[in-house]
């Protein structure tokens, strides 16, 4: 049976603002227009809100199985681990390993249950160490061989090193048909590959990229980054940086920041709010892509918007700018949204 957790709107705002004056005072130094969205976060689930609660679906859902301390803006900000970028560190890298690059010389087998082939995560952090730039914030590999951490587990969708700043992550098991006896990465004859044998991957199979895969991948590696920033799994609304214990559960996850997490990650990287979200809309990698007839958007922790034409865009673009400048919301066709994948 599904569960909401509810806060009150108190306790959101003391999770968004804090109730010490040395750290309320960056809340207030937004202007009008950006307090006025962050605080579309303090009624979550109410008819209108751009933001929604969290839904438990089962007791393998992240927060039940995987209890932990809530992390308000407050305890972000105090934290003595966390890392910031500065002038000589401000560059996140993004290294494409195995079926997206040449990179070889790692520790593989076959997992003995998807009868597919694994590269060891502990040997990719090592090379990513390596690789890792000296203005780097960060660095992130991602590839599309599955993973494994240790021989006892089965397999890990990433592993990450947050006080080295690096992380690997595969997006394999993102593939709709990888858990089906026909998905063609399934090994067809036995096969013992040898320590740093690369030859093995020479030619596998690699998942077509499709939507579904796309959005799955989009929302891992915004959330690893999140945590690189000393971002924890958030418990206040249905958010990115929600932990997920299955794909399922990934899948119920938006692409975007709440306004928690969004206030931390602008005060961590230091950009314009409004600024942010005008990129995101008009950014042409997202707005002029020949091979589909809609553009898939995502605004900020709202909804998927599917946009096929400018003049939904920038009905888009009046939605999110009335935010900021007090106007009324116009209404957006039902046509034009759809939470589904």
């Amino acid at each position: 049976m599904m569960n909401v957790v509810q806060h009150s709107e108190e306790k959101l705002r003391s999770a968004l603002v804090s109730k010490l004056p040395a750290v309320a005072k960056l809340y207030s130094d937004y202007t009008e227009g950006e307090r006025r969205l962050l605080e579309e976060g303090l009624h979550p689930g109410k008819r209108g809100s751009l933001f929604q609660p969290i839904t438990l679906h089962s007791d393998s859902d992240w927060i039940v199985a995987h209890p932990e301390e809530p992390q308000d803006f407050e305890a972000f900000y105090r934290d003595p681990h966390r890392k910031t970028p500065d002038a000589g560190h401000s560059t996140i890298y993004i290294q494409t390993i195995g079926s997206f690059g040449d990179v070889g010389l790692q520790t593989d087998r076959v997992n003995s249950s998807s009868h597919n082939l694994q590269i060891l995560t502990g040997d990719l952090l090592q090379f990513l160490g390596k690789r890792k730039p000296k203005d780097a914030f960060c660095i992130v590999g991602i590839t599309m061989i599955d993973l494994y951490p240790k021989d006892s587990w089965n397999f890990v969708f990433g592993q990450a090193s947050l006080s080295e700043g690096m992380g690997v992550f595969s997006f394999a098991r993102y593939d709709d048909h990888f858990y089906s006896r026909n998905y063609a990465g399934r090994l067809k004859k036995k096969l013992q590959p040898r320590q740093g044998d690369y030859s093995v991957f020479q030619g596998y199979y690699t998942p077509p990229i499709t939507s579904t895969l796309l959005l799955r991948s989009c929302k891992t590696i915004t959330h690893e980054t999140g945590h690189m920033f000393g971002i924890k799994h958030c418990q206040w609304m249905n958010c990115v940086m929600q932990g997920s214990n299955h794909l399922e559960e990934s899948d119920r996850r938006p692409l975007d920041f709440c306004p928690i997490c969004l206030h931390k990650l602008q005060v961590a990287v230091g950009f314009k709010i409004a600024d942010r979200y005008k990129m995101t809309l008009f950014h042409p990698t997202l707005t002029t892509s020949p091979d589909v007839s809609a553009t898939r958007l995502y605004c900020s922790g709202w909804k998927m918007m599917r946009v096929s034409c400018q003049k939904q865009r920038g009905q888009l673009l009046t939605t999110l700018l009335s935010i900021f400048t007090n106007q009324p919301k116009p209404s957006i066709n039902p046509g034009c949204g759809s939470a589904a994948v």
